[in-house]
């Protein structure tokens, strides 16, 4: 993997930091290499989070490359088997992944955060889809993320005028989970992704596919689905000795040993 992007570790956590000063923008090779981080996450069992930054204070990302697309990359071009930035069509991906916005989250960049599970950003970060200034649409997930991550006037006036969205207007809508100042940021995001880790990972792969699968649907349709057999990760979790493990831990007073099984 190239300096572009750069992945540490840290117990169960996966730290991917997006590296491509100035404004950490993506161009094909890129969404191919974050994808490979993703799915690392997702092959190895010792790793039960993922965080995605920014490299610097500035940016987080400014999204698709257009200095790539001036020399000949596609509008839609193949960006991989995740989709632009490696994480928006990656459906399968069974862990949590948490954005930590550190700077402007412009166009893909903005879709990179939604496609994550959870959204830390520093009090300076803004949100935009800039995309119908360019005469084009941001459908790498925006388009269809982001009415369901806001009521739809604020999404729709986005869309349509590409305005920035302050991290305390994100706030304040629900899109981002905290907001802290710029020093904390990673701290926070470390905090969060080791509570996250601390949970069950049979649980958390569960959870993540009843939402997945059940966030359209009233509360009666979704009881439905997930009792009719359907939600293999659910079924497993159900049946997994992690299950047993949590339940004895808590009996006898200790912390559970998960095994992932």
């Amino acid at each position: 993997m190239s300096t572009a992007v750069r992945t540490t570790i840290e117990g169960h956590i996966l730290l991917i930091e997006l590296n491509r000063p100035k404004a950490n923008a993506i161009d094909a090779r890129t969404s191919c290499e974050l994808y490979e981080a993703f799915a690392h996450l997702q092959e190895n069992a010792a790793l039960r989070v993922a965080i995605i930054t920014g490299h610097g204070e500035k940016f987080f990302s400014a999204g698709w490359d257009l200095k790539a697309a001036a020399a000949g990359e596609a509008v839609d071009a193949d960006h991989g088997p995740g989709g632009f930035a490696g994480l928006t069509e990656f459906f399968a991906l069974h862990k949590p992944v948490i954005a930590a916005v550190n700077g402007l989250a412009f166009g893909g960049g903005f879709e990179l955060a939604l496609a994550a599970d959870l959204i830390v950003a520093a009090e300076h970060a803004q949100f935009a889809l800039p995309e119908v200034g360019l005469g084009i649409i941001p459908d790498a997930g925006g388009v269809l993320r982001l009415p369901q991550r806001l009521p739809r006037a604020i999404a729709v006036d986005m869309l349509l005028t590409g305005r920035r969205m302050s991290s305390t207007e994100a706030a304040q809508w629900g899109l981002v989970n905290t907001v802290v100042p710029p020093a904390q940021l990673l701290r926070t995001a470390l905090d969060l992704a080791h509570r996250i880790a601390e949970g069950a990972p049979m649980a958390v792969a569960s959870i993540k596919e009843t939402l997945q699968h059940t966030a359209h649907l009233p509360a009666e349709d979704g009881y439905r689905l997930m009792r009719g057999g359907t939600l293999p990760r659910y079924r497993s979790m159900l049946a997994s000795q992690d299950a047993a493990e949590g339940i004895r831990a808590f009996a006898e007073k200790r912390k559970p040993q998960w095994r992932g099984r």
